[in-house]
């Protein structure tokens, strides 16, 4: 009678193994039902093919900047259509979503950034003064050593234009300006392992 073997003992090769990611659902659906609707925001609509690309050149203008497997992108914003590009986009450039909750104060949300080490800080313009309360903390703490992660400020057409514009100023760059910097047909890679998110 032959020894039995234990399941994990079996080694990992392509015909019993696979890494799990949310990706494939995007590329799927953008395959399948590539003029449905994906996204209704107000007056807003994106079909699966419209996410995919937006998603895809998020991914391309991430990789542009040199983030990818072993970066962190720091996500401040609500339920918004650019936190759900993030979902997708920042792990097809190999990076980690850190999606902040917007209820916390400066000292947290500082604690926050500093922790995932985040090298791209998306905030929603309602959110900005908090995203530059806590880098400020930061700053402070580091004393010198502080290199301010790219801010990128996502613009809503429903709330005070001054508030955008006073980001700007600040040398945050605009969201949908960010993503005229991608390429929408960016050749994105699967994980291999999805234990190797943050290694």
């Amino acid at each position: 009678m032959a020894a039995e073997r234990d399941i994990d003992d079996l080694p990992r090769n392509a015909a019993n193994y696979t890494a799990l990611t949310p990706l494939w659902f995007l590329e799927r659906a953008a395959l399948a039902h590539p003029a449905r609707a994906s996204l209704v925001h107000g007056a807003l609509r994106y079909t699966w093919a419209d996410t995919y690309r937006r998603c895809r050149r998020l991914a391309s203008a991430l990789a542009r900047r040199s983030v990818g497997h072993g970066s962190t992108v720091a996500v401040i914003a609500p339920n918004i259509p650019a936190i759900y590009e993030a979902h997708f986009g920042v792990p097809m450039a190999g990076a980690v979503v850190n999606c902040v909750n917007i209820r916390l104060n400066a000292p947290t949300v500082a604690f926050l950034l500093e922790h995932s080490s985040a090298e791209v800080v998306m905030v929603d313009q309602d959110f900005f003064s908090l995203a530059e309360d806590s880098l400020r903390i930061i700053a402070d703490q580091k004393k010198g050593s502080f290199k301010k992660p790219l801010v990128i400020v996502i613009g809503d057409h429903t709330c005070d234009p001054s508030a955008l514009q006073d980001a700007l100023r600040t040398g945050a760059i605009e969201y949908e300006k960010f993503l005229e910097t991608g390429d929408p047909e960016f050749a994105w890679k699967p994980p291999q392992d999805e234990w190797k998110s943050r290694m």
